[in-house]
C-alpha cells in the first residue's frame, strides 16, 4: 500500500490542509516505516502519528484527550486525520511514548534543509548565525526522570535557532538541571557563529570553538578579569566605548583563555554590554547588532509555546516529550514554508489564523453548509467542550 498523507475516504475535505502537508508528503518515501513488534498489525502508522501531531499543534488543542475527542466526533478529523479504524487513548499513548522518534528526527532534518534552501537570508552581511538558548518545560511529579529540585519537576530543551532564516536548527533534551554549555559545540556547525548570553561564558570553550573553525559572539560578565593585548580605536559618537584584544580570566584561577579574543563594550539605554568574539571581520557596531539578534530565539520560544501549544504535555516519558516537541518543530517548519510560498512573509499568527479559517471555509463548502456564524459557533463549542 502506498504511503501517503491522503485520507482513506473523505466526504469532508480541505485542499488547503493537504497543500500545507505537501512538503512532508514529498519526503515520506524516504522515511523508514514503523514496524510492528509482534504479529498484530499497527493500529497507528507513522503517517497517522505525524499527521495527528501536526493537527494537534495547528489546531491548538489543549490536551491529548481534547484531540482524541475531536478525532472521534469531528467528521473532518475522523475522515482525514485519524487512523482508518479510529484510535483509542491506550493505543495513542503507547505509540507516542514508545515509537516514531527516529522517523520524526529525519522528517525534521529534511524539512529544515528544505526551509533553509527556500527562505531568504535576512542578514547576509553577518555570515551564518546560530542563536543558542535553553528552555524549561514544567513536568509532572510522576515524571521522575525530569530532575530539577524538591517538589518540582522540569525538563530542558537546548535549542539552536538559525538567525538568518528564523527557523530551528538543532535540539537536545536533558532534565531540568542539565548544563547548557556542553551543547554549544554540537549545535554549532563549522563555519557558523554562535550567539549566546552570559550563561554560556566559558573561556576554555572559546578556545575550543576557534580550534574547530567555529565562531562566537557571547555576552560575558562585566566583572570578568581582562588582560589587554592591544586596544582598537573607538568612535566617540558611537554606542561602543571599548574594543580590544584581550585574554579573559587569570592564570591564578586557572581559567585564563589561551587564545586572545576580541572584547567589545557598548552601552544601550544605560546598560553596558560586554561581548566576547573571534569575529574580527565585523565592526564593533556590527557585533552589537548581531548580539541584538539573539532576542529572536526568545521571541521564537514565546510564539511557539503560545500559539502551537507545544508545552501542553500529551506524554509523560522522555521519549514521548521528545516526540511531542519534534512534532511542534515540524509544524513550525511547515508554517514557515507555507507563509513564504503563499505570502512571501515569515510566520505570523495572522497567517496561521488565515490558514485555519480557510480550512474551515473549505470544510463548510464541502459539507454543503451555508455561510453563517452558526457554523463557527458549533466548531468553537466543539473545542470548548473537550473531556478533561
Amino acid at each position: 500500500m502506498p504511503r501517503s498523507f491522503q485520507p482513506y475516504q473523505s466526504k469532508l475535505r480541505s485542499d488547503s490542509f493537504f497543500q500545507f502537508l505537501q512538503p512532508v508528503e514529498y519526503i515520506m518515501p524516504e522515511i523508514p516505516a514503523l514496524a510492528s513488534r509482534g504479529d498484530r498489525p499497527l493500529k497507528m502508522t507513522f503517517e497517522d502519528q505525524l499527521k495527528m501531531l501536526i493537527f494537534y499543534h495547528l489546531e491548538e488543542h489543549v490536551s491529548a484527550r481534547h484531540m482524541l475527542q475531536v478525532l472521534e466526533e469531528d467528521d473532518f478529523a475522523r475522515e482525514n486525520i485519524a487512523p482508518e479504524n479510529g484510535i483509542k487513548k491506550s493505543s495513542f499513548s503507547e505509540a507516542i511514548n514508545s515509537r516514531g522518534l527516529e522517523q520524526l528526527r529525519i522528517v525534521f532534518e529534511k524539512l529544515r534543509q528544505k526551509a533553509s534552501g527556500l527562505l531568504p537570508n535576512r542578514c547576509p552581511d553577518f555570515g551564518k548565525l546560530i542563536a543558542l538558548d535553553g528552555s524549561l518545560i514544567d513536568a509532572t511529579m510522576s515524571m521522575l526522570w525530569a530532575d530539577y529540585r524538591n517538589r518540582s519537576k522540569k525538563c530542558k530543551i537546548h535549542f539552536g535557532l538559525d538567525l538568518n532564516r528564523g527557523i530551528p536548527s538543532k535540539i537536545f533534551f536533558t532534565d531540568g538541571n542539565g548544563a547548557e554549555r556542553p551543547f554549544v559545540d554540537p549545535i554549532t556547525p563549522a563555519g557558523h557563529t554562535v550567539v549566546a548570553d552570559r550563561g554560556y561564558q566559558e573561556h576554555a570553550l572559546f578556545d575550543h570553538l576557534q580550534d574547530q573553525n567555529k565562531h562566537f559572539i557571547v555576552r560575558i560578565k562585566a566583572s570578568t578579569v581582562k588582560t589587554v593585548v592591544f586596544a582598537n580605536d573607538v568612535c566617540p559618537e558611537s554606542i561602543v566605548f571599548y574594543d580590544a584584544e584581550v585574554l579573559l580570566g587569570t592564570k591564578e584561577n586557572k581559567n585564563q583563555s589561551q587564545k586572545p579574543v576580541r572584547l567589545v563594550g557598548y552601552r544601550v539605554e544605560g546598560v553596558d554590554y560586554w561581548i566576547a568574539t573571534d569575529r574580527r571581520d565585523l565592526t564593533a557596531e556590527q557585533i552589537a547588532e548581531v548580539y541584538k539578534l539573539r532576542w529572536d530565539v526568545e521571541n521564537f520560544f514565546a510564539w511557539w509555546k503560545r500559539h502551537l501549544r507545544v508545552y501542553h504535555l500529551i506524554a509523560r516519558t522522555k521519549h514521548g516529550l521528545m516526540v511531542q516537541v519534534f512534532g511542534g518543530l515540524i509544524t513550525y517548519l511547515l508554517l514557515a514554508i507555507h507563509c513564504y510560498e503563499n505570502h512571501g512573509e515569515p510566520v505570523t499568527i495572522k497567517r496561521v489564523r488565515e490558514l485555519r479559517i480557510k480550512i474551515q471555509n473549505e470544510l463548510r463548502v464541502s459539507a454543503g453548509v451555508e455561510p453563517g456564524p452558526q457554523f463557527f459557533k458549533e466548531r468553537e463549542h466543539q473545542h470548548l467542550c473537550a473531556k478533561t
